[in-house]
């Protein structure tokens, strides 16, 4: 559902104030989806470098790419 004035692109856009945590990649620990395009990664937060938490990706990753994560608090499930 667009917002009203914007596009449904910009309304999935992030805003310039919505926050954002800056993350860096340690490990990519699998590959899922109908051809492998999602990867799951282990991420560590670049302010605080002592917490880390497993996310999806989608789309080219490898280790040592920073993601700039609009939503940080939910970890991805495990990949079976």
């Amino acid at each position: 559902v667009a917002q009203e004035g914007r596009t449904k692109l910009q309304a999935r856009r992030p805003s310039m104030d919505q926050p954002v945590k800056l993350a860096k990649v340690t490990k990519v620990l699998g590959r899922t989806g109908q051809t492998g395009q999602v990867a799951q990664v282990r991420v560590e937060f670049l302010d605080d470098p002592s917490r880390s938490i497993v996310r999806n990706v989608k789309g080219p990753i490898r280790e040592g790419d920073i993601l700039m994560l609009l939503e940080w608090e939910r970890e991805a499930r495990r990949l079976r």
